[in-house]
């Protein structure tokens, strides 16, 4: 299965990307590279990753997580890895059938910020950011990527923002993990730029803990429903008590029509 490419050709310019993407609405990728659909026959496999329900995120030596949630209802809202002095934030939103909506997300994001400018990189069409914090303002590098019917959103901060891969390695290291994400959209109705559900990581281990109390639960419940079906048929041997009546319906020429055991 391909999905709808989020990378685009060198040297092409925002507007030239979406009146490609109008042309073909549904854009398929030649080049089979991630971040991956999970039905993607190409995609790797995930069975080890971090699962967050729509994201599955591989390990790396050296990252650190942050979970973010949202306060009050503790929904989990997207995730942060910190590798060196660099950061990538993720979320995956929802889109719809036909088209990604990377481009018109990009191009939301440059009218609404006058600094704000775009620039081919690994991910195709990327946006770099100035942001504010405390009083300094850092570069953010903004990529997204489309796939069926969900868009991967990551903000990169720090040397990842704004050095090459060829040049930093937290760049290179962080540009590969990011490329390495499998994300499930699932089969939820949803609209376009909702975000995708997520709930708290699971490691492989956690997973299969999970898989197998479900399994034991499973297991004695068929088993008491059997028990349930054993002691029905036990009862219904015994000859009729004072809790059971028959009641015998009859027709005036032919006699009893039927027998009903309540």
């Amino acid at each position: 299965m391909g999905w709808f490419s989020g990378r685009r050709a060198a040297g092409k310019t925002l507007q030239d990307s979406t009146k490609d993407s109008t042309q073909n609405s549904v854009e398929v990728s030649k080049v089979k590279t991630g971040p991956w659909d999970c039905n993607d026959e190409d995609a790797p496999d995930f069975s080890s990753y971090l699962d967050f329900g729509s994201i599955h995120i591989p390990y790396l030596q050296g990252i650190e997580l942050r979970v973010k949630k949202q306060n009050g209802t503790g929904r989990v809202l997207g995730a942060t890895v910190t590798y060196g002095s660099s950061s990538v934030e993720i979320e995956a939103f929802a889109a719809p059938k036909t088209a990604g909506i990377w481009q018109e997300v990009c191009k939301d994001l440059l009218d609404g910020n006058s600094q704000a400018r775009t620039t081919q990189g690994e991910f195709g069409t990327e946006l770099l950011l100035p942001v504010q914090v405390g009083e300094k303002t850092i570069t953010t590098r903004i990529v997204g990527i489309d796939g069926p019917r969900w868009m991967l959103r990551g903000v990169f901060s720090g040397p990842a923002a704004i050095e090459s891969a060829e040049t930093n390695d937290e760049t290179k290291q962080l540009n590969q993990w990011f490329a390495n994400i499998v994300v499930d959209r699932g089969e939820e109705p949803l609209a376009p730029r909702d975000l995708i559900p997520m709930h708290n990581p699971m490691t492989q281990a956690e997973k299969a803990a999970k898989r197998k109390a479900e399994e034991e639960n499973q297991s004695e419940e068929n088993s008491a429903t059997r028990e349930d079906s054993a002691d029905q048929l036990k009862k219904q041997d015994k000859p009729l008590g004072y809790d059971q009546q028959v009641e015998v319906k009859t027709t005036l020429t032919r006699g009893p029509m039927f027998s009903e055991v309540r």
